[in-house]
């Protein structure tokens, strides 16, 4: 199965409060963390990340896709291309919070690939990591490395996604944390 990432001109941040369908999404790596009354399922997929997280009764979803991957508009919180760079919030019931921020990072290729070897070695030693196969154009394919600080009343996910043929880094950090 070939795994090769969308360009980086179609991707898509958004923030649902529901769950979304699992077979919108095309997953390679996943984990589940339960900590302080939450529960978040944070999983790799083809063009990104999808983190689906839980607390009394409230989820809250979270997608970096391709904006080619049709997504129900019902109950969406946000949405926005990624591009530049960004930063927003949510104030749920109950005092929830949601924060994020990404940046879309174009870099020269010595950097480029500088970079995708340092999020390959920190991915391998811990967080979730899945190398995904050569567009065909490149000998290397793009990489997602995600990082998770679990907290009691927090759960801070870094994303980290490399895309070779733009000589790109999409980076994206997200808080969800409880009142």
């Amino acid at each position: 199965m070939l795994t090769v990432r969308p360009k980086v001109a179609e991707l898509t941040f958004q923030l649902f409060g529901r769950p979304l369908h699992p077979e919108l999404f095309q997953v390679y790596e996943s984990c589940t963390v339960e900590r302080g009354g939450f529960a978040a399922k944070i999983d790799i997929t083809s063009a990104g990340h999808v983190v689906t997280w839980r607390y009394a009764g409230l989820t809250l979803t979270e997608v970096a896709t391709s904006a080619q991957n049709p997504l129900p508009k019902m109950r969406r919180l946000m949405a926005y291309g990624l591009k530049g760079q960004r930063s927003d919030r949510v104030e749920c019931r109950g005092g929830i919070s949601y924060q994020m921020s990404f940046q879309l990072e174009p870099t020269a290729p010595e950097v480029f690939w500088t970079c995708q070897q340092e999020l390959a070695n920190q991915g391998r030693q811990r967080g979730l990591l899945h190398c995904f196969d050569s567009s065909g154009r490149l000998a290397a394919g793009a990489l997602s490395y995600i990082n998770l600080d679990v907290r009691n009343r927090s759960l801070r996910i870094q994303a980290f996604h490399t895309f070779p043929d733009d000589y790109a880094v999409v980076k994206s950090q997200s808080l969800f944390q409880l009142p």
